[in-house]
């Protein structure tokens, strides 16, 4: 029988506990644990570490509980302090503390300047406020602090998204479920939208670390990139939703040879058909059988390319791979938006590309290696 899977709560639950908790704590009731109806009607049962009064407020500390979903803030504490206000605006006041970033580019669903807390647990603090308080039409200054969040914020999208300084409290219901691949994929689509407030509408697609550096060695801009991860499927989906103009895909041939032949999931225990599918057009270009069974027998994609660069076809090639994985992205999308395809050693040696690609990189004023 499978193991059931528990879920936790988010750090924005985490924080809406807190200001319950310090609210109670100053009516003089029980704090210690707190019942949380968590947006989408889930009953939350959270415990409370501690409460105490501070200079300018009440501070409550939960500890993060992710369940059985990989989080990286699981076990982490987090600090909120309530601060009653005099002479302002009877209204809740969202502010940083340490290890909470601060949005500093467009695009995201909170304001550049403002505290990076989404609107998920900002929505259930002020629900929290008005079980204890009978409403949250109140002049109360929230403060979050996420003291681990500095260090764990350098694991997270949170530079390239313009979050900085931390980490960001998210959450869109308060649960957390464990759902980690569903979660991880929509966690790499706010990048489509920074990079379009910033003013890109043609989107370089990195499915890793490779791509990335060797993008920025060409001069293409840093503000321009997205990465994918494995899902590029589903990346290019939210890219055409989002309207954007092109896509180019930049990457090594491992990953995007699997693109050309049409393949939109490309982690390797789900299909990895690299050699095969340079084997084919290997072969469709000429190569000797005996040198087809050689490169099948190749350990990876870069000791394929000595195989294909004996035989005088490295070129040929890699040219029609970057040309069909352009081909069947486009086919994928049912032409919502231009693509070209840009496919790398890992020393960033050029291998192939296609004219939509050529015509992307030169708009951006890129740099070929020579």
């Amino acid at each position: 029988m499978a193991k059931q899977l528990r879920s936790g709560y988010t750090t924005g639950a985490c924080a809406a506990a807190g200001v319950k908790a310090a609210l109670l704590y100053e009516a003089g009731a029980a704090w210690q644990e707190i019942d949380l109806t968590a947006l989408d009607g889930t009953l939350l049962h959270i415990p409370v570490k501690a409460v105490v009064r501070t200079d300018l407020g009440i501070q409550a500390e939960v500890v993060k509980f992710s369940g059985d979903d990989p989080d990286i803030t699981d076990g982490v504490s987090v600090f909120t302090e309530i601060q009653h206000l005099t002479g302002v605006p009877s209204t809740i006041v969202f502010r940083a503390g340490q290890g909470i970033g601060t949005v500093t580019k467009p695009g995201l669903s909170v304001p550049v300047g403002e505290p990076s807390i989404n609107p998920g647990p900002r929505a259930l603090i002020r629900s929290a406020v008005r079980e204890v308080l009978g409403t949250d039409e109140v002049p109360l200054a929230v403060t979050i602090s996420i003291p681990a969040g500095v260090e764990l914020a350098r694991k997270t999208l949170n530079p390239i998204l313009g979050v900085e300084g931390g980490i960001s409290i998210i959450g869109t219901t308060g649960v957390l479920r464990p759902m980690s691949e569903e979660g991880f994929k929509n966690s790499l689509v706010p990048q489509i939208d920074v990079a379009k407030a910033a003013g890109y509408s043609d989107l370089i697609f990195v499915p890793g670390k490779i791509g990335e550096r060797i993008a920025t060695q060409w001069g293409l801009p840093g503000g321009a990139m997205v990465q994918t991860s494995n899902f590029i499927g589903f990346m290019l989906e939210a890219a055409a939703d989002r309207d954007a103009a092109a896509v180019l895909l930049f990457g090594h041939i491992g990953k995007l040879s699997k693109v050309a032949a049409g393949i939109f999931y490309t982690h390797n225990r789900i299909a990895d058909a690299r050699l095969e599918t340079m084997a084919a057009y290997a072969a469709s270009a000429g190569l000797p059988q005996v040198e087809v069974s050689r490169l099948l027998a190749a350990n990876t994609t870069e000791d394929a390319l000595t195989v294909l660069n004996a035989a005088g076809l490295r070129q040929c090639v890699c040219q029609t791979l970057a040309e069909r994985a352009s081909i069947r992205a486009e086919r994928y999308l049912f032409g919502k938006l231009k693509v070209g395809t840009v496919m790398v050693t890992l020393t960033g040696e050029l291998l192939g590309m296609d004219e939509t690609a050529r015509e992307i990189g030169e708009r951006y004023g890129w740099t070929l290696p020579q």
